[in-house]
């Protein structure tokens, strides 16, 4: 066989010893047609089956927001990407911490060689077998600051990673629990809708019968029969509204979207009347405990222990180097016959090493690491600033919706009053029908924004928590202070 054959042969054979999925890897034939990865299938079998498959939920049973709350700190799939980025870190720190010991190798090496070697006149060949069970140690037993600093940067890491974690936590908890509350929202949305109509339907069916007994006109059947279907058309469309916040509620729980669960009603639900801290309080709070300022802060400190760890390289480094073990070995020359032979070998070594000159990199990594520990500090400052108008829009809000609830519960009494009043001077006869269908309609606008302003505060409420973290403060947050 020629060399090109056997080249062409050689390839073909190792083509056919190679995955399926790798000859089929290419890029799309032409621009205008979707690419089909024959690996495709593959990957879908390499997926991972969703965890919430088995997480069962009890449809009859009331479920409070801080049970909700446990369960998606369980399940969400956010919790643990936070939780094993956690880990990776403190393996970093051990990693770190490792370069404080020595390292001990057990090394195995087996030499073969024949050489031709000059005696004399004559060239003699010489064939030698060396086999060496040894161990090797080395341990640097002096620097300046740089095992220490890689050492404070790790750690500072696994803080950083830590409040991060927790950080995850806190963004889980405010998405839950506005979740909750704008499910509750459209679950008393849908009870009102529902309240709306039967007024609607009574107030019709006054209309009907009065209109059989000559006491009221066609237009005024005809107003309250629209009245009627607008209540119905509004209340399909609350029930609408249940369904996608439920979906909304289940996917921040980690659960299915179609799962089914039954939550306390907002009517059930202690509003604040009142805010307990001020303002300035609330920031100096949030400044102690945001655990994005606090993972920020611990991105400050590895950023100077970094700088530690640079300036370490100015300074000489003393380390030792050792190996302890024996030695067989075998030996011919020419023809003559050989012979064996063992016996200890060890060799140590004691290194000092001074980096004298190397072009300006010191220099230019120190530069690198306090510019990082200036943007580090600078985006401290930004984040401090950004808390604080956070927190300040958050107590605002907070106030203005407290004052907004209390005023909508006032205008729901008056609708109330003023349907009921209205309904019983039809009645008599001494209002309209108008009358009556225009009380019934801003009875139902003012059950409307009762309940939005319900789950208004209860969302400032729980806005305000989480931009202090108070979330994080306590086992089970309460809305109410």
């Amino acid at each position: 066989m020629t060399t090109k054959g056997w080249l062409i042969t050689t390839a073909l054979l190792s083509s056919a010893m190679l995955p399926a999925g790798l000859i089929a890897q290419g890029t799309p034939p032409t621009p205008d047609v979707v690419w089909q990865p024959r690996g495709a299938q593959a990957l879908n079998k390499d997926s991972v089956g969703r965890p919430h498959d088995n997480i069962a939920l009890v449809p009859d049973r009331i479920c409070t927001l801080a049970e909700l709350i446990d369960l998606a700190e369980r399940h969400n799939p956010e919790t643990r990407v936070a939780w094993q980025e956690a880990k990776s870190k403190a393996d970093e720190l051990g990693i770190a911490r490792s370069s404080l010991y020595p390292t001990l190798t057990a090394v195995a090496l087996a030499v073969s060689l024949r050489t031709a070697t000059v005696i004399g006149q004559y060239f003699h060949r010489q064939t030698e077998g060396v086999f060496e069970p040894i161990l090797h140690v080395e341990y640097l037993v002096f620097d300046v600051g740089g095992r220490s600093g890689e050492i404070d940067v790790a750690k500072a890491n696994l803080l950083a990673s830590d409040l991060a974690f927790n950080d995850t936590h806190r963004r889980i908890i405010f998405q839950v629990a506005e979740a909750y509350y704008r499910f509750l929202n459209a679950q008393a949305l849908r009870q009102a809708a529902e309240s709306s109509l039967e007024n609607a339907k009574a107030v019709e069916e006054d209309a009907k019968a009065r209109l059989e007994n000559g006491l009221a006109t066609k237009p005024d059947e005809l107003e309250a029969t629209a009245a009627r279907a607008q209540a119905d058309f509004d209340l399909q469309a609350a029930v609408g509204s249940v369904d996608i916040a439920r979906g909304d509620l289940a996917t921040a729980l980690g659960v299915d979207p179609g799962t089914v669960f039954t939550v306390e009603g907002i009517d059930q639900l202690k509003l604040p009347s009142s805010i307990a801290d001020s303002v300035d309080q609330e920031i100096d709070r949030a400044f102690s405990q945001r655990p994005d300022l606090l993972q920020q802060l611990a991105r400050l400190r590895a950023a100077n222990a970094a700088i530690k760890q640079v300036r370490s390289q100015y300074f000489p480094t003393l380390s030792f180097k050792g190996d302890g073990g024996l030695a067989r070995a075998y030996g011919q020359q020419d023809l003559i016959p050989g012979s064996y032979a063992q016996g200890e070998v060890w060799n140590a070594e004691l290194e000092l090493r001074w980096n004298l000159f190397d072009g300006g990199r010191r220099e230019h990594r120190i530069a690198q690491a306090n510019a990082d520990k200036k943007a580090a500090q600078a985006q401290v400052d930004a984040l401090c600033d950004q808390i604080a108008n956070q927190v300040w829009a958050a107590y605002t809000n907070m106030r203005t919706a407290l004052r907004q609830q209390q005023a909508a519960a006032a205008l729901l009494t008056a609708s109330q009053e003023s349907y009921e009043a209205a309904h019983q001077s039809y009645g008599y006869g001494v209002r309209n029908l108008l009358d009556v269908v225009s009380a019934q309609k801003a009875l139902a606008q003012a059950r409307s924004e009762d309940v939005s302003a319900r789950t208004q505060l209860l969302l400032q409420v729980t806005n305000l928590a989480f931009q202090t973290a108070d979330f994080i403060q306590t086992q089970h947050w309460s809305p109410v202070p």
